[in-house]
């Protein structure tokens, strides 16, 4: 059970004074302990409606990112979370009913930052898999930057995505006329077709782009 709302004001501020500690007073705090111990904090002291879980995931990647801990926010842990919810609402549970000893807690998000790590290291091998094979089917074309070859090697396994200048730049964060330049080199090279679309410039991969590219490979 949460605590009384007429002590959230005092817990919350200092909740506040925790997450902000730069370690100069008191015990050295971990910073990865510190965010998972925020992470509880927030969700236990519920001061919202709606939303607390979400927002307390948010705290713990604020909290890692503030102390130089960034990749945390690319690690799939609320996927992870959402796949095993019971472990986490029993080791909460445990965490409660023990005197609010976070030794539970603080276990089972380390074993799931741990997984989260491991899971995004063989993301991470796949995707450096898949650029190195769009590299070799396409080093046939001369002067291709690294978001062509990107944009390619995804048509190659969606061949009915539809691209577009804004969706190019947001996903490789360049400008708009970047994104159109590259786009119409591909549509040039006859690797992407324009497709009318009105306002909107539409870009889909030719029907025979794999032979295209293995043609390319061929003439090396």
């Amino acid at each position: 059970m949460p605590p009384p709302a007429e002590q959230l004001p005092e817990r919350l501020e200092a909740l506040c004074r925790f997450a902000n500690e730069d370690g100069d007073k008191g015990p050295f705090v971990h910073p990865v302990i510190r965010a998972i111990l925020l992470h509880f904090w927030l969700a236990y002291d519920h001061p919202f409606e709606d939303g607390n879980g979400r927002t307390a995931r948010l705290l713990f990647f604020w909290a890692m990112r503030a102390r130089g801990y960034w990749l945390a926010e690319y690690l799939p842990i609320s996927r992870l979370i959402n796949e095993a919810r019971g472990r986490y609402e029993r080791a909460f549970l445990e965490t409660e009913t023990d005197g609010g000893d976070t030794t539970y807690f603080l276990i089972h998000q380390l074993e799931l930052i741990s997984r989260a790590i491991a899971d995004l290291h063989v993301y991470l091998e796949r995707k450096i898999a898949e650029q190195h094979d769009a590299e070799d089917r396409l080093a046939g074309f001369d002067g291709l930057n690294g978001r062509q070859v990107a944009l390619l090697g995804h048509a190659l396994k969606h061949p009915d995505h539809v691209y577009t200048y804004g969706g190019h730049a947001a996903d490789h964060r360049v400008t708009h006329e970047t994104a159109r330049s590259d786009l119409a080199d591909l549509a040039a090279r006859e690797l992407l077709v324009r497709r009318p679309g009105g306002r909107a410039h539409r870009y889909e991969p030719a029907d025979d782009l794999p032979e295209r590219l293995k043609e390319s490979g061929a003439h090396e």
